[in-house]
């Protein structure tokens, strides 16, 4: 097994702002494991709030380098929980080794990842599009840009109903709103009465993560379901979100990949929460793992090409929210290793 590596910085379309701020780029990191010629290629994203820049990421594998390599592959499982011993501070790392290990399973087998997993896609939820925090009339504007049949509304501002009405008033879509932690328990209770007189669909993480107090009693009270993301990035987490939350959101990079993911899911189902998974403005490499995910999920946040300038892969398509697959094995995709424009 051979390790490469690429960083990159792309550019998002817009400024993205949630409550937690804004950025104009997305630094992340390609990964590509090379296993006899065949080669599978994986992503993470750095995140400023969980302190894993993408100059660690690096520092972290250039030190273990030998050890990610010497590993003799034979699935991504066990890979996993080698890697994850491997870099026990460092899931981003993790994910983006996991994914590519995937992908290069997927093309030693000949098979897209979610036949070998038995998917059915012919049901897969839609992708949303997501509107950042913005003035009324930009957030109108990015919205008629792009017409699509389910939007997420990041809030977390003082004019949030103020927005979702506007945004209403102008497209019969879906909409989801995206707190991001921004809200008091008292603040809730007060907006999601009105939010669903406007139709939203569910709340995402409305709370602090660490509010379980406070869930609990807006679980009880809330007219909308409400997901968890902050809350909920380990496997550990999904448990402690029963009575608190109906729904979680994955991210793959916070939960470290694919692998763990997957019984992420199967925790949740077992515990009957829906599930989400989301992006964190990922490349078509990064928004290709999720793409397989789709056959055993609720509802999927996979926008990160559709706001980033620049890609850097070609293989999944959307089509009006609807997912499509290249049908070449693996992840599916056809990472070039240049900005796609």
């Amino acid at each position: 097994m051979k390790v490469q590596y690429w960083p990159y910085s792309l550019k998002f379309r817009h400024p993205f702002t949630i409550s937690k701020g804004t950025k104009t780029h997305q630094p992340t990191l390609i990964v590509e494991l090379d296993h006899m010629g065949i080669k599978g290629y994986g992503e993470a994203c750095a995140i400023a709030y969980y302190n894993i820049p993408v100059e660690k990421m690096i520092a972290d594998l250039e030190t273990k380098k030998q050890f990610v390599e010497k590993f003799a592959f034979t699935d991504p499982e066990r890979y996993w929980h080698y890697l994850h011993h491997l870099f026990p501070q460092n899931n981003f790392l993790v994910c983006a080794l996991d994914i590519a290990a995937w992908d290069l399973y997927g093309k030693l087998k000949g098979k897209q990842l979610y036949e070998m997993w038995g998917g059915d896609i012919s049901k897969n939820p839609v992708c949303d599009y997501t509107i950042g925090i913005d003035t009324i009339d930009k957030m109108l504007a990015k919205m008629k840009e792009k017409p699509w049949p389910i939007y997420k509304i990041k809030v977390g501002t003082a004019d949030d109903i103020a927005i979702v009405r506007a945004l209403r008033e102008n497209t019969n879509a879906e909409l989801r709103v995206d707190a991001n932690a921004a809200w008091s328990l008292e603040t809730a209770l007060k907006l999601i009465p009105q939010l669903k007189e406007l139709g939203v669909e569910l709340v995402e993480q409305p709370l602090a993560k660490d509010d379980w107090e406070g869930m609990k009693v807006l679980y009880r009270k809330s007219e909308l379901p409400l997901y968890a993301d902050e809350a909920c990035v380990l496997e550990q987490d999904v448990e402690k979100c029963k009575d608190h939350f109906h729904g979680i959101n994955i991210k793959l990079t916070k939960c470290s990949g694919i692998t763990p993911a997957r019984r992420m899911i199967q925790k949740a189902r077992e515990l009957d929460m829906k599930v989400m998974i989301g992006c964190m403005n990922e490349s078509t490499v990064g928004a290709a793992a999720i793409a397989h995910l789709l056959p055993f999920i609720d509802h999927v946040d996979m926008d990160g090409p559709l706001l980033l300038e620049e890609d850097l892969a070609t293989g999944i398509t959307y089509d009006f929210g609807k997912i499509g697959y290249s049908g070449m094995p693996g992840l599916g995709i056809n990472y070039t290793g240049i900005y796609q424009k």
